[in-house]
């Protein structure tokens, strides 16, 4: 039996993230066989597999970028030899991945491995979100956990389609990087509370949850909305929120059905990386050796921006 190395649930290890040898993938007829060079972490990810026990020998991974070295079957897709990017469900972090090609783009000249690896789920979600809230022409839209993957892709999203926007920080250090992707006014602190000078807003586009999506409500328009796109801050504390939400606006968990059939949402996102009208922030980059370390930086969000690991 053919093998590869794959990062997988190892309750045994510091951690429990283990690069194992696992079984060679067989691609389907719709889908490209990809040797990964670059996977991006996302916080839900990472937090089933420390934190929700998972059983043992279980794959994450949502991100990736590579090369095809198979085509699909059924003719679709690219060819073999194109840089692509792109989701899966789970099990991106590895050597080879079979990856469906409605879920995948390929990467324009100029884009790295690194960059269109962050685009996936958090450049998706905050694209997605932002299209829930609706028309963005001269509206003030906030966004909190502006300083993450998502929230730092709903900055540059919302200023692109017009909106004025205000973004949420927790380290004045990350005041800087969010102006520089257009926020017009930035806020430190943990409270979401602390935006309410600049409000009310017409939009929030909430990535942190819990109390602090209960709190971005109080600070809408009459008629403005609420998209909850994660729960970086309080996990546990999201659902009865996101329940409090629903009179104000819609929430997103993450659309990962959508987002498996996002290949010319994805096409879409990276030509705006090429073009430079959307620009990745990477916080840390190490080999993938290192993801039990870098998957604890990012639960103590002490990472701005994306967590790139390479696949060596």
């Amino acid at each position: 039996m053919n093998t590869i190395r794959a990062i997988v649930v190892d309750p045994d290890m510091k951690g429990r993230l283990a690069l194992h040898e696992v079984e060679s993938p067989s691609p389907a007829s719709s889908e490209v066989l990809v040797r990964v060079s670059a996977i991006s972490l996302n916080l839900g990810e990472v937090r089933t597999a420390v934190l929700r026990t998972p059983e043992a020998g279980w794959r994450p991974g949502w991100d990736l970028a590579g090369v095809v070295v198979q085509a699909a079957a059924d003719g679709s897709g690219p060819s073999v030899g194109a840089r692509v990017f792109g989701l899966v469900n789970s099990g991106a972090w590895a050597e080879l991945v079979a990856v469906p090609t409605a879920s995948l783009a390929e990467i324009p000249e100029g884009v790295t491995f690194a960059q269109a690896a962050t685009l996936p789920v958090a450049a998706l979600t905050a694209l997605y979100g932002l299209e829930r809230a609706g028309f963005l022409l001269n509206r003030k839209v906030l966004v909190t956990g502006a300083s993450g993957g998502v929230g730092h892709f709903a900055c540059q999203l919302a200023r692109q389609g017009g909106a004025m926007v205000v973004a949420l920080v927790r380290r004045v250090e990350r005041v800087a990087s969010a102006r520089a992707i257009g926020a017009h006014e930035v806020v430190v602190g943990e409270d979401v509370a602390l935006a309410r000078s600049f409000g009310p807003y017409d939009i929030v586009i909430d990535t942190l949850g819990g109390k602090s999506l209960s709190t971005a409500l109080t600070l809408l328009e009459t008629d403005g909305v609420c998209v909850n796109v994660g729960a970086a801050g309080d996990p546990e504390a999201t659902l009865q929120s996101r329940l409090e939400a629903a009179k104000k606006g819609p929430f997103l968990v993450p659309e990962i059905e959508r987002m498996l059939n996002a290949a010319k949402d994805l096409g879409r996102l990276a030509q705006m990386v090429a073009e430079e009208r959307l620009h990745p922030q990477i916080g840390l980059e190490a080999s993938w050796t290192k993801v039990t370390e870098v998957a604890q930086s990012l639960l103590d969000r002490r990472i701005a921006g994306k967590a790139i690991l390479y696949v060596s």
